[in-house]
């Protein structure tokens, strides 16, 4: 095995890596989003019961919206 080929195979290794690191550092902030909506979602829920149903529509709503960010930051590593 020749050391370009050596190098060439580091190389590799190195990008899988970072794609790995920038998934995980990708999925933080969707993370705490998904928590400060459902936060939200208690937190008025609490405040006023009655109102439970419509708020629960706008809380999945913005905990899609959230995820959404994740499964581009799980996408992007693989394309590029």
């Amino acid at each position: 095995m020749s050391v370009i080929q050596q190098l060439a195979d580091v190389n590799v290794d190195i990008a899988g890596n970072i794609g790995t690191m920038g998934y995980g550092l990708a999925a933080i902030g969707p993370g705490i989003g998904v928590g400060i909506v459902w936060a939200a979602y208690i937190n008025s829920t609490a405040r006023q019961p009655e109102s439970a149903g419509l708020t629960r529509t706008y809380a999945f709503l913005g905990f899609a919206v959230s995820e959404a960010l994740a499964l581009l930051g799980f996408v992007v590593p693989f394309i590029l």
